[in-house]
């Protein structure tokens, strides 16, 4: 089984996500700025983010990104429309990044709302597309000769003052999650493989204890595999 301290690490990065708060990258084609984009949400406790792409090279690229990032969610599109009207759905605001006549200074918009923010490819910004379904376009103020930051340093930047608002605000104290949802999310966070296997199987998920361990369903076991993950076989009969 896991150890404590690693399980009770889980479980508070956990406890800290934000279900509603996510970033949708609009056609973002570099690896590294999909990357350090990941990187970035992870960090101020997105558990899931979108990338669209009208290009297979850009899906590739995204896919590689993003399934190399085992503590929250990618999901791929080739459309933003789908996806702005379905996080629209939710209850959420569409910020997009981009500076024109009607755009406000990013750090006077309240995150503590249901919040989606848009970016757009490194060149080009965001597509007419996401322009068209944001509720409100934001800006980063800029004292110097370049017009814009790099995407990742945008996003950055966005993110942590979304999460400055949503600490003040007392957002990460505790869990925001349905707790059927908590439940479920920590098994596959604590033992990734594993829940895979269960759900191959057609098992439900056994109930963790306070230290992260569990009782194999009957006719299983469970044997330890490398990196504190586990294995489940069948057993002899």
């Amino acid at each position: 089984m896991i150890a404590p301290e690693r399980f009770h690490k889980i479980r508070r990065l956990l406890e800290q996500r934000q279900p509603d708060l996510t970033l949708v990258m609009d056609n973002v084609n570099k690896t590294h700025n999909l990357a350090a984009i990941i990187r970035s949400c992870d960090a101020v406790g997105i558990p899931e983010l979108h990338a669209v792409s009208y290009r297979s090279s850009i899906r590739t690229k995204q896919h590689t990104s993003a399934g190399a990032h085992r503590w929250l969610r990618v999901g791929l599109a080739e459309s933003i429309v789908p996806i702005g009207e379905e996080l629209r759905r939710q209850g959420m605001q569409l910020l997009v990044a981009t500076y024109r006549s009607d755009s406000v200074d990013f750090r006077t918009v309240d995150y503590t709302l249901p919040t989606a923010i848009i970016l757009g490819e490194e060149l080009k910004g965001p597509s007419e597309e996401a322009l068209s379904i944001a509720d409100k376009a934001i800006y980063i103020p800029m004292q110097g000769m370049v017009e814009s930051l790099n995407v990742s340093v945008a996003a950055a930047l966005i993110l942590f003052e979304a999460q400055r608002q949503r600490l003040q605000a007392g957002m990460y104290n505790a869990s925001r999650f349905p707790r059927e949802t908590f439940d479920r999310l920590l098994f596959e966070y604590t033992y990734p493989r594993l829940a895979r296997k269960f759900r191959e199987k057609g098992y439900p998920y056994p109930p963790l204890d306070e230290d992260g361990a569990f009782t194999p369903p009957p006719g299983m076991v469970v044997t330890p595999a490398r990196y504190e993950q586990e294995d489940l076989t069948e057993a002899d009969t």
